[in-house]
């Protein structure tokens, strides 16, 4: 046989490194999985679909992500794995196939004041070194334009020897650093209303202190009891001015209380660490809402906001300093750093501009690199992640995206789109969770999960092409060619909520008069001003309840029943109906089972290891003492109740000898959002991110207020979720409220009575109204972006028949 002979049939022949193009999910029982099977082709684009609660998120990011990441942690040695995050195994019985995986997920960027879109991203990094050696004046290295590192200085004596004998020097040396001496770096400055803090006329042991959490029942009246530098008696309006400042600012001092040693610290230094030095959002709803009483923050007077000192803005490139070039549209700052010419620092040029470009190209170009990370969107923040991989030379990489056209309006999907088949054709295996059918149609692979959620779902109902998806009769399928229509009809408004003069971020001194006793959708592309528009003129007014973005905290400890309030009815009717404490009635509280604290599981730590949750042996996961179960209520436990799915739990509190008004409220509000699946005690760490969604709006749906603000409702939702949403909405302004939704999705912007478009296009390029008016008029003339793809959406919806 010839060489060429030999060299075909080589050729023609698979190398076995080429069999492996698939990962192979076998058995897999994560969350609500039902030990499932599924072949996922290799370097191709594979989309997950189902209604939310499903099991989407349990496949993809908890089950092949999650043993991704745990494998490549265990190549590092024990001492590095010391100091990352413990990944337990899936419950799956064969993973084949894995490659490295990069998540790129809708969880929020650091909301820590000092985190920025430029600190997040290598943006701001490039530009501290691009000033240190272009900068006039020369000011220092890259830590001088650094607004979290403070100028430091240091003196000390050492001894040299260079050979002609020991002798001592002096140094004194300066680190210099970037930061605002006034603001520490925050751009904004708080001063504190002592009249928040506590009533003059009373005296701590009176109770004077109106701060949460600080009361004289526990340590904090101790301390202040015996700490002897005031009378605890005496009305605060009679201290000394030395008593007085004792108890608002004295530094951490050393005290003993009965033997015990203690720090005494004043009020005011004491808030600033517990309070002040947190996102305000981060904090739970009370404390907040005394921050926000008792705080009024500023911009810094020094820094005018930029957090830099006076050295850091003085050196200059061409006219521009680092707080001006910060302070730019990303877009144009792009185009400032392509006009530089420097040879000295060509390849910095290069790498900065390729990702300020990035910015541009994934829809960003509007933000500037001192936003601050917490305000972003969900949205906002997964494509800030995604700068990092456009320009990356990997391949052969899973990338995992979780709905990556959430927050984005029809426009900037088809570009979404396009960086997902780029990220593919690279070589690289792309997974999406997406419900958006204009993502769902580039799909090569297709995986949808069902039938229903939680307990109902968990299977695969369908695997295939999008082609095989449209004829499968599933639920996804029978949903993808839907179209809401226009109304024939809107309604009437019974007044409107008048907007003037707003100028928050990029709105150009807009005046409106927004509808009242209808539907109104306010749209426009991302970064058009819409929720500037809505957080900056209407939410925090009286009778506006405002359902925003902000994710759902909670630990494994928290449930529907306990983040809705409905466990607080649930309680006194046990209490009640047998004669003791509601206290009994809670895990977290006196009911608890003593041997796992009201876990329902023992936590085993293994250090460097995944640690071990097993079934509590004594309460057999019920969570509660034996001795709390022998009390009935309706002929069921508490344990039993806390097991019961929404819809069941709403029939039982509904009618007969278990009837709770207050309980069955919240549980219809459950069932109305699409929830009558949930259990209502199943952790909050198990749920969805639509479900959490819907678990918000019920809980603000109960709240007084003629006018309900949603912030993308349908954020997280299935199609025919979308269906149930729309009805919800309809029910509630017939239920005599005003309803404002920011949204994009067409179907809400067809069904809605009035819409408010912001544009034309994003950062400086939007902040006015475009078009305010009926969908109808909208459509029958489409003269922005919104209106030509609502055209073209409700022109398929008459192609389609729906």
């Amino acid at each position: 046989m010839s060489t060429a002979t030999r060299s075909d049939s080589r050729t023609q022949a698979m190398h076995v490194a080429d069999s492996h193009g698939v990962i192979r999910v076998h058995g897999a029982r994560e969350n609500n999985l039902r030990d499932i099977n599924v072949e996922l082709p290799k370097r191709r684009l594979t989309v997950f679909t189902g209604v939310s609660g499903s099991g989407k998120s349990s496949l993809v990011f908890d089950t092949i992500a999650a043993e991704s990441q745990r494998l490549i942690n265990e190549t590092y040695s024990t001492f590095v794995q010391g100091f990352m995050p413990t990944l337990p195994r899936p419950d799956v019985d064969v993973l084949d196939g894995l490659t490295t995986a990069i998540i790129v997920d809708q969880q929020r960027l650091g909301a820590d004041p000092r985190s920025t879109v430029g600190t997040a991203t290598d943006a701001h990094a490039m530009l501290r070194i691009l000033f240190s050696r272009l900068g006039e004046p020369h000011i220092g290295p890259p830590t001088a334009f650094s607004f979290n590192v403070p100028t430091r200085t240091a003196s000390g004596a050492m001894t040299v020897d260079k050979g002609r004998g020991e002798r001592i020097v002096v140094r004194n040396v300066v680190y210099q650093g970037g930061m605002c001496p006034r603001c520490e770096g925050r751009g904004a400055v708080n001063d504190i209303d002592l009249s928040q803090l506590y009533d003059e006329n009373k005296s701590l042991n009176g109770g004077a202190l109106t701060i949460p959490g600080y009361s004289m029942e526990g340590w904090y009246g101790r301390i202040f009891s015996g700490c002897g530098f005031f009378d605890p008696d005496k009305p605060i309006k009679k201290f000394t001015k030395r008593e007085l400042a004792d108890l608002l600012y004295k530094e951490p001092t050393k005290i003993k209380v009965d033997g015990i040693n203690l720090t005494y610290e004043g009020l005011v230094p004491k808030i600033q660490k517990s309070m002040l030095s947190k996102d305000v959002d981060s904090l739970q709803p009370h404390v907040r809402a005394f921050v926000e009483r008792a705080v009024t923050f500023g911009t810094c007077p020094d820094c005018a906001g930029t957090r830099l000192s006076e050295a850091a803005r003085s050196a200059k490139i061409g006219g521009i300093s680092i707080a001006d070039a910060c302070a730019m549209q990303i877009s144009d700052l792009a185009g400032w750093v392509r006009g530089l010419h420097e040879p000295a620092v060509a390849p910095l040029l290069t790498a900065l501009g390729e990702t300020l470009d990035s910015f541009t190209e994934i829809g960003l170009g509007y933000l500037s690199l001192e936003r601050p990370s917490g305000t972003l969107s969900g949205g906002e923040a997964q494509r800030v992640k995604m700068v990092r991989q456009l320009g990356s030379s990997l391949t052969d990489i899973t990338y995992v995206f979780d709905e990556p056209t959430i927050g984005l309006h029809p426009h900037d999907i088809r570009r979404m789109n396009e960086l997902l088949l780029r990220l593919r054709d690279k070589g690289n295996t792309v997974l999406v969770v997406e419900h958006k059918p204009e993502t769902i149609l580039i799909a090569d692979h297709v995986v949808d999960l069902g039938p229903g959620a939680g307990t109902a779902g968990g299977e695969v109902v369908f695997e295939g092409t999008v082609a095989g998806l449209r004829s499968s009769g599933t639920l996804t399928g029978q949903h993808l060619g839907y179209r809401a229509s226009v109304k024939p009809a809107v309604r009437a408004p019974s007044g409107a909520l008048q907007v003037r003069g707003a100028d928050t971020h990029n709105l150009r001194a807009v005046d409106l008069d927004i509808p009242l006793g209808v539907l109104v959708v306010v749209t426009g592309v991302a970064g058009s001003g819409k929720s500037s528009l809505i957080s900056g003129s209407v939410a925090g007014r009286d009778g506006v309840v405002s359902v925003d973005q902000a994710p759902i905290r909670g630990s494994r400890r928290s449930n529907p029943a306990t983040y809705t309030g409905l466990l607080e009815p649930i309680r006194k009717a046990f209490a009640k109906a047998n004669g003791v404490k509601p206290a009994l009635f809670s895990p977290n509280s006196e009911g608890a089972c003593p041997a796992c604290n009201g876990n329902g599981v023992i936590y085993t730590d293994l250090a460097i290891m995944a640690g071990v949750a097993t079934p509590c042996e004594e309460c057999e996961g019920r969570r509660f003492d034996a001795s709390v179960l022998e009390y009935t209520f309706g002929g069921k436990d508490i344990s039993q109740v806390l097991a019961m799915p929404v819809a069941d739990a709403e029939r039982f509190f509904g009618a007969g000898e278990a009837r709770t008004p207050a309980a069955h409220a919240v549980l219809t509000r459950l069932v109305d959002v699409g929830l009558g699946y949930l259990t209502i005690g199943q952790p909050l760490t198990t749920l969805s991110g639509g479900e959490r969604q819907r678990l918000k709006l019920a809980t603000h749906m109960g709240e007084r207020g003629g006018v309900l603000v949603l912030d993308e409702p349908t954020a997280g939702l299935h199609l025919a979720d979308v269906e149930q949403l729309l009805a919800l909405l309809d029910r509630l302004v017939d239920g005599g409220k005003s309803v404002i939704v920011i949204e994009h999705h067409q179907a809400v912007m067809a069904h809605a009575d009035w819409i408010i478009d912001l544009g034309p296009g994003a950062g400086h390029d939007g902040g006015r109204i475009v078009y305010q008016g009926t969908p109808a008029d909208l459509v029958a003339a489409p003269a922005t972006l919104t209106g030509e793809h609502l055209a073209a959406y409700v022109g398929a919806a008459g192609a389609t028949g729906a």
